[in-house]
């Protein structure tokens, strides 16, 4: 399966409206199935995973992943799972061997916050099981502010395939003192992806993010 998907955005205003009873962390633990509107209702970056490794019945497993620039069709850069094992691992995640592959680590330079639209390819393989209405939820925050909410529907899946889409991220704009903070506080800026078939959660991805490179070059420090 190939294909481009483009999804209406939540920023930070509608987030608010959405979100007039907030969910802790916490909260989200003690259930047993967790659903999209659960996560939309949480009022920061987790501290740490709400889905177990093992709840990924389906077997789905990220092998590629690309980010580029829309208006220029510049490859920011570009990974396959192959390369990405060889990338090496933070403690806090090495010490942590079922969590291993859950989090990434980003390193851009400042232009980075200068973009407004990025497509993000991805590929991933599916095991035995079919994957009906695959959905994604990622909620970006600066320390407990959200930046923005996206949500993309990856559709059917069959069984042992291998597919590929690319989802474009809108990005808000953000004022020039936001901006001198999240430059000034790598790694405070982070993102949790939530990732559904039939609105049950089955994987959560973190990912943070630093914006003081000094080269041309974005890097990936740590890889799904």
């Amino acid at each position: 399966m190939t294909s481009m998907l483009r999804h209406p955005n939540e920023n930070l205003l509608q987030a608010k409206r959405v979100n007039t009873t907030f969910r802790t962390e916490e909260d989200l633990l003690k259930k047993d199935v967790i659903h999209p509107e659960d996560v939309l209702q949480l009022p920061k970056a987790t501290e740490g995973y709400i889905c177990k490794p093992e709840a990924n019945v389906y077997q789905i497993d990220f092998t590629r992943f690309k980010i580029r620039d829309m208006e220029t069709n510049t490859v920011l850069f570009e990974i396959a799972k192959a390369a990405a094992d060889n990338f090496e691992k933070e403690e806090d995640s090495a010490s942590n061997s079922t969590n291993a592959g859950r989090f990434v680590r980003y390193q851009f330079t400042p232009q980075f916050l200068k973009l407004r639209v990025i497509g993000a390819t991805v590929e991933f393989t599916v095991g035995a099981m079919p994957v009906d209405n695959f959905r994604m939820i990622e909620r970006h925050f600066f320390r407990d502010q959200i930046l923005k909410s996206f949500d993309f529907e990856f559709g059917f899946c069959i069984p042992h395939s291998r597919n590929t889409c690319e989802h474009i991220y809108e990005f808000p704009a953000l004022s020039p003192a936001l901006v001198e903070d999240m430059i000034n506080t790598p790694f405070e800026t982070k993102s949790d992806s939530f990732y559904f078939v039939n609105n049950r959660l089955i994987m959560h991805n973190k990912a943070d993010y630093a914006y003081n490179g000094s080269t041309d070059h974005h890097r990936l420090t740590e890889a799904v």
